[in-house]
C-alpha cells in the first residue's frame, strides 16, 4: 500500500511529461489531443478508485483484527448507592432552591405556620412578604422619579429633550461652519469652480465693494483697473483665470497680490461675483482690453 501510494506522484508526473513531449504534426487535427486527454483521465481515475479500494481493504482488515481480539477500553463502573428517595424529598422540602430563596419564598413544609386567621369559602392567604431586595427595588424606582422630577421639572437644572435639540443643532452648525471654512482654504486656481449662487455672489460682492471698487468702479465698469463686465480679459476670463490674477496680482500693471490679505475661500468668492458681473452692460463702461473670451 504504501509503495503504491509512492508510486502514485511518479506515475503522474510520467504521464504529465508525455503528454507535454507529443506535440501535433502540421495540418493534423486537433482530434488526437482529446483523445489523449480522455485516455489520461481514464488512467488517473482507475488509479483513483485503486487506491481508494486498497484503503478500504485496509480498513476491512484492521476492523476484522479487532472482531477477533476485542480490546476492552470500557472500565467497569462502580455500584451507584441506591438513592433513598424519601429521604432527599424530606430534603428537598426542607431546603428551598435557588429560586425560592431569590424570590424570598417559604418552603411548603413551613406554609402551614403561615396561614394567616381569616378565610372565605374555606379558602385562606398566606402571610407571605414580599422579598426584601424587591421592596428595595420599588423605594428605589419612586426615590429615582422624586429626584427626576426635581432636577427636570421643578428647579429646571437638567435640559429637556428640546433644549438638548437646539442645544446639538448650535453645536453641529458651529462644526459645519468650521469645517466649511477649512474646507474653503484649501481653495486654489487650480480646485476653484464657478458658483454663482447668491450667498456665494453676495459674499463676494461685499469683499468687492471694500477692496476693488478704487480701481475697477462700483459697478465692474472699470476706472484705473480694467473694465470686468465685458467679454475681453488682460489674463484669461475664466473662474481660474480670475482667481489667480487676485491671488498673485499683476505687480508690473499697479495691482497687488491678494493673497496675505484674503482667504482662498474670500478670493474664491470676489471670483465668482465678478463672473456674475458678465455682460451686464453699467453705464460709463471703460473700452475692451485684452482679447475676447466668450
Amino acid at each position: 500500500m504504501k509503495k503504491l501510494l509512492y508510486l502514485s506522484p511518479a506515475l503522474l508526473l510520467s504521464l504529465s511529461a508525455s503528454a507535454q513531449e507529443k506535440s501535433l504534426p502540421a495540418g493534423q487535427s486537433s482530434g488526437n489531443i482529446y483523445t489523449e486527454i480522455l485516455v489520461v483521465v481514464f488512467i488517473l481515475t482507475a488509479l483513483i478508485i485503486l487506491i481508494a479500494s486498497l484503503a478500504m481493504l485496509k480498513a476491512f482488515k484492521v476492523i476484522a483484527r479487532e472482531m477477533r481480539n476485542p480490546t476492552p477500553f470500557v472500565v467497569a463502573a462502580e455500584a451507584p448507592e441506591p438513592l433513598d428517595y424519601e429521604a432527599w424529598l424530606e430534603k428537598q422540602k426542607s431546603k428551598p432552591g435557588i429560586w425560592a430563596r431569590l424570590l424570598g419564598l417559604k418552603p411548603i413544609s413551613e406554609e402551614k405556620d403561615l396561614i394567616m386567621h381569616h378565610e372565605f369559602d374555606g379558602i385562606a392567604e398566606l402571610d407571605n412578604p414580599t422579598p426584601a431586595w424587591f421592596m428595595w427595588l420599588f423605594y428605589g424606582s419612586i426615590a429615582f422619579a422624586f429626584s427626576y422630577m426635581m432636577y427636570f421639572h421643578v428647579l429646571d437644572y437638567g435640559k429637556m429633550q428640546e433644549e438638548e435639540y437646539e442645544i446639538e443643532m448650535a453645536q453641529a452648525k458651529v462644526a459645519k461652519d468650521a469645517y466649511l471654512a477649512k474646507a474653503g482654504n484649501n481653495i486654489d486656481e487650480n480646485s476653484v469652480k464657478e458658483n454663482l449662487a447668491p450667498e456665494v455672489t453676495s459674499a463676494g460682492q461685499a469683499i468687492y465693494n471694500t477692496n476693488c471698487v478704487a480701481c475697477h468702479g462700483d459697478k465692474g465698469q472699470g476706472s484705473v483697473g480694467p473694465n470686468l463686465t465685458d467679454t475681453f480679459w488682460l489674463h484669461g476670463g475664466t473662474v481660474n483665470n480670475v482667481f489667480k490674477t487676485i491671488k498673485y496680482g499683476v505687480p508690473e500693471k499697479g495691482m497687488i497680490p491678494w493673497e496675505k490679505t484674503l482667504s482662498p475661500k474670500q478670493i474664491a468668492d470676489v471670483a465668482n461675483y465678478i463672473m456674475s458681473l458678465k455682460g451686464s452692460n453699467p453705464p460709463n463702461a471703460k473700452a475692451p482690453q485684452g482679447q475676447e473670451e466668450s
